[in-house]
């Protein structure tokens, strides 16, 4: 989930894409927008969108969009909070339902309903109530396989959580930090959703026992030590499984070249776990008006169309196309593993703590 890059942050939303704004993130922090004609917009690194899609917003609208690129998602939602009485930005981009309650418990954003949410499918909302955050995007945190791998083995690959912990897949599986990579707390709270409050711990150590390799991050799993991405190969990666996103697959067939007739990763559909990606106005935002014009941009069918290809995330709107690329190699989940934001609130940080104990000592 647009998740994070790191995704879907997602993004990721999740991965490190070519083709960001013309109008590139920029340092100044603490600035806000400068002048009335300037709009700020606040995301974790994995931002991206095509040039003239902004650009027929900026000449729709009178504003110009300024983007700040800060980190991954978790690292740009903690840096929000603590300058939200001096805001960087107008609008913020990135945090996701993994880490929405933190935002809004510290009252990051102030309410605005953009136009166009009301074309937003019903299961993606969130703080409906008061309208503080709008769904933008949303991503599948899955297993990816190396296919290669599995067939030069003639191994079927894992399609479960519960597969994953079968000694055939020993020492093959390479998953993110929960305690600082979003992908990584995705996978997590999908395991908590499938086996309960009392049942994941035990899951998590068959998957300890069964030689699971936890590093800080989205790109070091991804482009390191995976070996079926393209930045994995390269680096001579020896992990055949990872953490990953859905969207993971047709991005590696977008970038290579030349295009391959299949993609060289497939997912293990029954581990995946759904994020939702928002937007809100910050609190404090120089130029609201500029801000509000922004999320209805993000919101519109021209911006959700263009997603996809530039971030590798699904659109939330229920008319919005995607392109076949997704439908062809990265379709959703069937059936993924989701959890209400509220339950996440209260107990992601006991999870979090609980598993850094039980996994990382």
């Amino acid at each position: 989930m647009s998740i994070n890059a790191q995704r879907l942050t997602a993004a990721v939303v999740g991965l490190s894409l070519a083709g960001t704004l013309a109008a590139c993130a920029s340092s100044d922090a603490g600035q806000g927008s400068g002048d009335s004609k300037t709009v700020t917009l606040v995301s974790h690194d994995s931002w991206a969108a095509s040039k003239e899609v902004v650009a027929a917003f900026e000449k729709e609208s009178g504003y110009k969009v300024r983007v700040l690129e800060d980190g991954d998602a978790g690292q740009a939602v903690n840096k929000a909070i603590l300058t939200k009485d001096n805001p960087q930005g107008d609008v913020f981009f990135g945090v996701d339902n993994t880490l929405l309650s933190r935002a809004l418990d510290n009252g990051l954003f102030q309410p605005y309903e953009p136009k166009g949410s009301d074309r937003v499918k019903a299961e993606y909302r969130a703080d409906q109530d008061k309208h503080r955050v709008t769904p933008v995007d949303t991503g599948d945190v899955c297993v990816n396989y190396d296919k290669k791998y599995f067939a030069d083995r003639k191994l079927q690959p894992p399609r479960t959580l519960d597969d994953l912990t079968d000694p055939r897949y020993k020492d093959l599986l390479v998953t993110e930090n929960a305690s600082s990579s979003s992908p990584g707390l995705g996978f997590l709270l999908g395991t908590a959703a499938k086996y309960g409050d009392q049942g994941w711990e035990g899951y998590w150590k068959k998957l300890k026992a069964n030689g699971v390799k936890v590093v800080d991050g989205w790109e070091q799993a991804y482009n390191e030590e995976f070996s079926g991405s393209a930045g994995g190969k390269k680096a001579k990666g020896d992990r055949p499984l990872v953490v990953s996103y859905a969207s993971s697959p047709p991005a590696e067939v977008v970038f290579a070249d030349p295009r391959p007739d299949t993609a060289p990763t497939g997912i293990a559909e029954g581990t995946c776990f759904r994020q939702v990606e928002y937007a809100g106005l910050l609190s404090n935002a120089r130029n609201t008006e500029g801000g509000k014009a922004l999320l209805d941009f993000l919101v519109g069918k021209r911006f959700q169309e263009d997603m996809p290809l530039n971030m590798f995330v699904y659109p939330v709107r229920e008319d919005a196309q995607v392109p076949p690329e997704f439908a062809k190699f990265g379709p959703q989940a069937k059936d993924p593993q989701t959890m209400d934001p509220a339950k996440i609130a209260e107990h992601r940080d006991q999870w979090v703590k609980s598993w850094t104990s039980l996994v990382l000592k």
